[in-house]
């Protein structure tokens, strides 16, 4: 029998795939180049509030990790380092069972910024990256916050009650049936 939690891996693994493959049909193109939105990040945000952020900070880790090797090849580790930190930081900061939308939106976007702050700063020391950190806000930070927002607004409910159910011990009942 599946569980809800190998469900919610699954998702995970297929936003990773329809980050490359469905979410560019959606982006125009002149926009290609500045939007480069992360689905599984902000998922991995709402285990941060709803479930545990120690559970975010491995997702993260792992599925950064995938990010590195799959997309970003230039070095192994930053969207790890990045992703696990910033979601565990948010799970630390902003840990509500039942968070409302407001504060669930306020998460993904501290959350994002955080990410993108730091992958900038990491490949600014390594000398991957020499544009300066205004122009990198304006050009593609902005962008992919708007992308973030509007895919939380979109998965709010149906993710919050998955997450819930998570976390709600099984009554008795339930366990019979």
């Amino acid at each position: 029998m599946v569980t809800r939690k190998q469900v919610l891996f699954l998702l995970l693994f297929v936003l990773f795939i329809a980050e490359d493959t469905i979410l560019p049909q959606l982006i125009p193109s002149a926009w290609q180049m500045r939007i480069s939105a992360n689905l599984v990040y902000i998922v991995i945000l709402f285990f941060a509030v709803y479930h545990h952020r120690h559970t975010a900070l491995v997702l993260g880790i792992l599925f950064g990790l995938l990010h590195d090797v799959v997309f970003y090849g230039e070095m192994i580790g930053p969207y790890g380092f990045s992703m696990g930190l910033s979601a565990y930081m948010m799970g630390l900061i902003f840990q509500a069972p039942r968070a409302p939308m407001p504060i669930m939106v306020s998460v993904v976007l501290l959350g994002s910024l955080l990410n993108d702050t730091m992958l900038f700063f990491l490949y600014k020391l390594f000398q991957l990256n020499h544009v300066t950190f205004d122009w990198a806000l304006i050009e593609y930070m902005i962008p992919n916050l708007f992308v973030h927002f509007v895919f939380t607004l979109i998965i709010y409910v149906p993710l919050r009650k998955q997450l819930e159910k998570i976390g709600t011990p099984k009554s008795k009942a339930d366990e019979a049936s």
